[in-house]
């Protein structure tokens, strides 16, 4: 089974990147940054963590007020460094752990946190700052990520009770995920700052040493806490620090500080902590039941005949082809498709099965490779298909034979415009 190692808190400031890719380790005005961290990346090396669970906000790069969840889970396979403004920094993308993820989104879910999920977004500063310290002289830091995005930038958010339920659970996903891995929960972010306003710059060195002492020892005194007290006392965006709660939620009640630096050279205190798990692991009793808990909703529906349920899993299996085929809703990419097919496939990197499976308008076989139906109606549509024919063809019927078992024998389509008229007969 896999287990928690211990738990990290690490500021995920630019600044951090910055002194990173610039080579400021023997400045004497940087080098207490990377003090810090080669105390974190020492330990991540002794104890041979498997994965980092990195809990972060971005920062309004891969996630856009257009939709803006409170809880993303990132379920993919790699994730890229993004591009902020000025190109994306010169790290190596990050490698992610599928099966783990895949089980701690099944099981928050399970436990009634409404998750969102994500995959194809890079990764910006609140991973990556963090992350790249983790390497040293002999490359990157070799083993992989899952992470988890908390929307913190876009009033309301989750207030520091929900973060540190949220967890407890996230305890409970990792120690019944059936693989021997040794995990690390990263929090990311704080200490004390403010970047936006007449408050900006505002830096609290004394609250920084209260939170850091309390989060260790009474972090029920942080749960219990407001976020308005969180922004006086910290600044507005310090009040990020309310993601340091998911870390401590999932560690045992009782943790052993091995590590604590703080550093507060410009506008935010920059912080590195390291705490190690003192508690139990799950019983097999205890698994069997949670297990059974998070399998609840969908037992059995995976063994109706012609039925396919859309899992995590299929999802990043399939997101290229998906990806493609909803990106049908852009008009040139729409025309493309129509009259330039290879080309574009090619450009976008889909397999010669892929392109077999499109060409070929092989409707089921796509649906049981694990291509949503809702981007097959789109492409029906394009290529002039009603709904009707699409059903017809996924029960191996004729579209009479098929229209023959509905009340009405009706077409019908998600089209617009000029080809809604053409599919009306």
């Amino acid at each position: 089974m896999a287990i928690i190692v211990g738990g990290i808190g690490a500021s995920h400031s630019p600044t951090i990147g910055f002194a990173k890719d610039t080579h400021k380790q023997n400045d004497p005005a940087w080098a207490p940054i990377f003090d810090g961290f080669a105390e974190v990346r020492n330990w991540v090396q002794r104890q041979e963590i498997d994965v980092l669970f990195m809990i972060y906000n971005d920062h309004i790069t891969s996630f856009f007020f257009d939709h803006y969840s409170a809880f993303a889970l990132g379920i993919d396979d790699h994730y890229v460094p993004a591009d902020e403004g000025g190109g994306p920094r010169d790290v190596a993308p990050a490698k992610g752990h599928l099966g783990l993820a895949h089980h701690v989104g099944a099981c928050l879910v399970a436990d009634e946190f409404d998750m969102s999920f994500f995959q194809g977004k890079p990764l910006d500063h609140g991973v990556l700052s963090p992350l790249s310290m983790l390497g040293d002289e002999r490359g990157v830091w070799g083993g992989t990520i899952v992470p988890l995005q908390v929307g913190v930038l876009q009033l309301p958010i989750p207030n520091a009770k929900r973060c540190y339920k949220l967890g407890k659970s996230l305890r409970k996903a990792i120690q019944s995920y059936p693989e021997n891995l040794r995990v690390a929960i990263v929090a990311t972010g704080g200490l004390s700052h403010q970047v936006h306003g007449e408050r900006a710059g505002f830096v609290n060195e004394a609250w920084d040493q209260e939170f850091l002492t309390l989060i260790e020892t009474a972090p029920e005194e942080l749960v219990n806490m407001r976020l308005a007290e969180y922004v006086v006392k910290g600044g507005m965006e310090g009040a990020e620090v309310i993601m340091w709660l998911i870390m401590r939620g999932a560690l045992s009640e009782k943790v052993n500080m091995v590590h604590c630096a703080t550093y507060a050279p410009s506008v935010t205190n920059i912080a590195t902590v390291v705490f190690e798990d003192t508690g139990d692991q799950l019983t097999k009793a205890e698994v069997e039941a949670y297990t059974a808990h998070v399998g609840h909703e969908l037992a059995g529906a995976d063994t109706l005949e012609g039925t396919y349920p859309f899992t995590l899993a299929q999802s990043q299996k399939n997101f290229r082809i998906n990806t493609f085929l909803h990106d049908l809703i852009h008009p040139a990419h729409r025309q493309r498709f129509l009259t330039d097919f290879d080309a574009l496939a090619a450009e976008r990197y889909l397999t010669a099965e892929e392109c077999d499976l499109i060409k070929g308008r092989k409707w089921i076989e796509m649906i049981r490779r694990g291509v949503s139906f809702f981007v097959l109606e789109k492409m029906a549509a394009v290529v002039g298909v009603s709904n009707p024919e699409v059903y017809a063809a996924f029960r191996g019927e004729t579209l009479d034979q098929f229209m023959a078992t509905r009340k009405v024998a009706m077409h019908y389509s998600v089209a617009g415009k000029g080809r809604v008229e053409a599919l009306d007969h």
